[in-house]
């Protein structure tokens, strides 16, 4: 094969695979390319607990983006500006920015207008409609509840002081028992049954038995005398 004819086809291959290079690349931009479908939005509650319209732009080329909520009025083809934000770096797995509405409630109708460089200039289709069984729960709060009553927790520890009312009748009811040792001696005997007087149960029997110790003895005086008189004699 001649020269010539070599180059030629050579340059041929390499045109060929020049262009198919450039579509490759051309087609790969034209998938990384910004557009109006990697937006979407829809009503959400953001961390407050208050409701908003959520933007959700999963732009792979990382183009910024400025997103405008406006509310649509009851006249014909009014709309109003209400809340904007800018998205600055979005990324194929999403990144969501939340607008703000002035009302809500349901029915209300919203439009978000998206301007991304100079690849999107347009408003995102269908417009954002509240549903009407759509609520946001308040967000919890992390303080403890102001609403716990403080006798609640004294309820459940038992009471130091007692009753007045309790406390006499188990003083009239229960004896009082002295455990301090008493000073008085102790009656002979031993007994423990005293009377009104602090006398021993066993005193009658001992003064009757003094008593007849002092009769005896009288007789025997008297005796004595008697025979000391008839002995003089």
């Amino acid at each position: 094969m001649p020269l010539s004819h070599r180059a030629a086809r050579a340059a041929r291959v390499a045109a060929t695979s020049a262009a198919a290079a450039a579509l490759s690349v051309a087609a790969a931009q034209t998938a990384l390319a910004c557009s109006i479908a990697d937006f979407s939005a829809a009503p959400a509650c953001d961390s407050t607990g208050k409701p908003v319209i959520r933007v959700t732009d999963k732009d792979g080329s990382g183009t910024p983006a400025t997103v405008t909520l406006k509310v649509e009025l009851s006249m014909p083809g009014g709309e109003r500006d209400v809340d904007s934000a800018t998205i600055g770096h979005p990324t194929a797995q999403g990144v969501d920015v939340d607008l703000h509405p002035l009302d809500w409630y349901a029915g209300e109708t919203f439009v978000v207008h998206v301007k991304a460089g100079d690849r999107v200039d347009e408003d995102l289709e269908p417009p954002v409609v509240v549903p009407d069984d759509f609520s946001c729960e308040p967000a919890e709060s992390s303080s403890p509840s102001a609403s716990a009553s403080p006798s609640d927790d004294s309820s459940s520890v038992p009471s130091a002081t007692p009753s007045p009312a309790r406390s006499s009748s188990s003083a009239a009811a229960s004896p009082v028992v002295s455990g301090a040792p008493s000073s008085a001696p102790s009656p002979a005997g031993g007994g423990t049954h005293l009377a009104e007087t602090g006398a021993s149960g066993t005193t009658p029997v001992i003064a009757g038995g003094a008593a007849a110790l002092v009769a005896a003895g009288a007789g025997i005086v008297v005796a004595l005398r008697r025979k000391a008189a008839h002995g003089s004699r």
